[in-house]
């Protein structure tokens, strides 16, 4: 039987978040993405510096609609709620959650299969 283990982005203080390494994809917003300037969309850009894509859009998830006006986007969980000693220490950090200010959408990205290439997976 496997065993549960802690979210590999669990840190135990701000300093050794400060001294991991550093992440490798970024999520940005894409206002009005489409051609026909009528669709929003999240874009994954390569932060990794050895990459020979580095700084260049490498993935994207068109969502259904425009005007969200998306802010404050970020992770479902934040490293001290993967503490190992947490009521939910095995919740994994896969879920982008992006709300929309302009329309009080909600939409829920899974990261997890293809972190390039978030899947829609709830639009609330």
């Amino acid at each position: 039987m496997s065993r549960w283990r802690p979210d590999p982005t669990f840190y135990a203080s701000p300093t050794l978040a400060a001294e991991a390494p550093t992440e490798t994809l970024a999520y940005v917003a894409l206002i009005a993405s489409d051609k026909g300037g009528n669709r929003d969309a999240i874009g994954v850009v390569d932060t990794d510096p050895e990459s020979p894509t580095y700084g260049t859009l490498v993935g994207e998830t068109r969502l259904p609609t425009g005007g969200n006006e998306l802010h404050h986007f970020g992770w479902n969980a934040c490293s001290s709620h993967l503490c190992p000693y947490a009521p939910h220490a095995h919740v994994e950090r896969r879920y982008l959650v992006v709300p929309g200010t302009g329309s009080s959408r909600i939409h829920i990205l899974d990261t997890k299969a293809d972190p390039r290439n978030p899947e829609l997976v709830k639009l609330i």
